[in-house]
């Protein structure tokens, strides 16, 4: 049955996960916050359980009423918007949020046969759009350096559309560069997106046909670390026009991920 409770003290603890900005707080209290109605859904579908769900008071009805019937007693506050923003902190868009708990992180598919891996990427839009790219070209997992910002925070949750329930995803546990050897030692060609003149072209057949690839991708404005490129089977460039020297992380992965994608799958 719904458990529909109308927020009277903007204070109350209740509330902390849509109060409290600070994320690295809710991520060491094993929670983290999914916004708008499609998100929670994609989560909830991915196996993920609500701790409770903030919403405007006409989505109750309305384009939550849903996801509230799945939700059972766990606990709904509403509030109407000018609330919300008193709250949050912020208008929202979609108008609702759901507090859920974290899980251990999955482990790649046994027949997995490409990856992505993400060296010390900071900027959460990024890695959100590297995901949600990822999951549509068909990508089987994301391998993170520990450098890397948390894939559960909100706004990378919101950039990514909910594909970061929907990809497996997992820490190196390293800040170097030795997670290349290991990918290497369990059978990935390595293939290192960075701009350097002895690099080959993102429509290299070995990328093509590779039984299984990891493509590695590195932070804004510095690239990938020198050792890494180093320690990567190939070194591989997007070719460019009208003088423009490269792109954005996400969009270069999507070009990557479109291009190296499985022949016998295309």
């Amino acid at each position: 049955m719904a458990n529909i409770i109308e927020v009277t003290d903007l204070a109350a603890s209740e509330l902390a996960p849509y109060t409290d900005t600070a994320e690295l707080g809710l991520k060491a209290a094993g929670i983290f916050v999914a916004e708008s109605p499609k998100v929670i859904r994609t989560a909830l579908d991915a196996g993920f359980e609500a701790v409770s769900m903030l919403a405007e008071k006409k989505y109750v009805s309305g384009q939550a009423a849903d996801i509230i019937a799945r939700l059972g007693d766990v606990p709904v506050y509403t509030a109407d918007r000018e609330q919300l923003t008193k709250i949050t902190g912020f208008k929202l868009t979609q108008g609702v949020l759901c507090a859920m708990k974290r899980r251990a992180m999955q482990a790649f598919p046994e027949n997995a046969r490409r990856i992505a891996v993400l060296e010390d990427i900071m900027n959460q839009t990024n890695i959100g759009a590297v995901f949600r790219s990822a999951a549509a070209m068909g990508i089987d997992g994301i391998l993170l350096t520990d450098g890397c910002s948390d894939p559960l925070f909100r706004r990378t949750i919101r950039v990514s559309m909910g594909t970061v329930f929907q990809i497996a995803w997992r820490y190196a546990g390293t800040s170097d560069s030795g997670y290349i050897e290991k990918l290497k030692a369990d059978g990935w060609l390595t293939a290192a997106m960075a701009l350097r003149d002895n690099t080959v072209s993102i429509a290299d057949e070995r990328l093509k046909n590779a039984e299984k690839l990891a493509i590695v991708l590195g932070t804004e404005g510095d690239g990938l670390r020198e050792d890494t490129i180093s320690a990567c089977d190939l070194t591989v460039k997007i070719p460019m026009a009208h003088g423009v020297d490269s792109l954005n992380v996400a969009a270069a992965g999507a070009v990557a991920f479109w291009e190296t994608r499985c022949t016998d799958e295309k």
